[in-house]
């Protein structure tokens, strides 16, 4: 049976761990995100997606579902789209104006496969989802966050966590991260001494029970920027990190990774 498929047609939708308004929220979709719908809660108010960027699964609300037929969601899937590097932006869609935000899909590329009623007036910053980019402008765009609160489950410039962040960061640069740090800390090259690091690898911090629970991002001058508190950036040692403001020693370091593929 032909699972039924959806994409995100407002700012945010928020995915949430079961199928009701005051669950945890677990995650948000952007604008332009495509999902598979998965189940259908027993009330019929509630739909269980897998966002198909990441797999990562959770409830939105039905009134927030926005149905495309299979032949659309296979189109989208091959086509190279634009990804908004703004952190506000206007669109037109559907004689609507509607603001999104950095790493909502726009369907716009180099072929005009998508369907003339998805057509939208967008003229804001925006490249190619595939298109890969460097180290610098991973440290752009990962300072365009700062100051954004912390929100677990968040993906916005308005409320993000720790791992939405460092996702939503490498997706604009053109890089795939799983939603979770758990996830993220497979991911890439192991960066085997602290000395060894470059800006723009993950760096991931371990609880009381040596899980991982947290991911930044190394910039230079042995710094790093991470969503704790609001996103910010703090001092880096091999240890861990040290709060810009208080001096205080807040995570401590469990592995470093790497993403971006250096030049030998």
């Amino acid at each position: 049976m032909e699972q039924e498929k959806g994409i995100c047609r407002l700012s945010m939708v928020p995915m949430r761990s079961a199928p009701a308004d005051n669950s945890e929220m677990v995650s948000q979709l952007l604008f332009g995100e495509h999902y598979t719908v998965l189940e259908v809660a027993a009330n019929g108010t509630w739909l269980k997606i897998a966002n198909y960027f990441d797999g990562y699964q959770g409830w939105i609300s039905k009134n927030q579902h926005y149905k495309i037929d299979e032949e659309y969601f296979d189109q989208i899937n091959i086509s190279d789209y634009k990804i908004c590097l703004d952190t506000t932006a206007n669109i037109l869609y559907k004689k609507n104006l509607i603001t999104i935000m950095m790493g909502s899909v726009l369907p716009i590329s180099t072929h005009e496969l998508f369907k003339m009623e998805e057509q939208l007036a967008f003229n804001g910053e925006a490249k190619s989802l595939s298109q890969r980019m460097d180290a610098e402008f991973i440290k752009k765009i990962a300072m365009r966050y700062q100051f954004a609160p912390y929100l677990w489950g968040g993906r916005s410039p308005f409320g993000i966590d720790c791992s939405g962040f460092t996702q939503l960061v490498f997706k604009m640069s053109g890089f795939k991260l799983q939603r979770d740090s758990s996830q993220q800390v497979h991911q890439g090259a192991l960066v085997e001494s602290f000395d060894e690091m470059q800006m723009g690898d993950l760096v991931f911090f371990r609880n009381v029970a040596s899980d991982v629970f947290h991911v930044g991002i190394a910039l230079d001058n042995n710094k790093v920027i991470h969503a704790s508190g609001r996103v910010r950036v703090d001092i880096l040692i091999e240890d861990g990190i040290i709060n810009e403001t208080t001096k205080r020693f807040t995570h401590k370091t469990t592995t470093i990774r790497r993403i971006l593929k250096r030049e030998k």
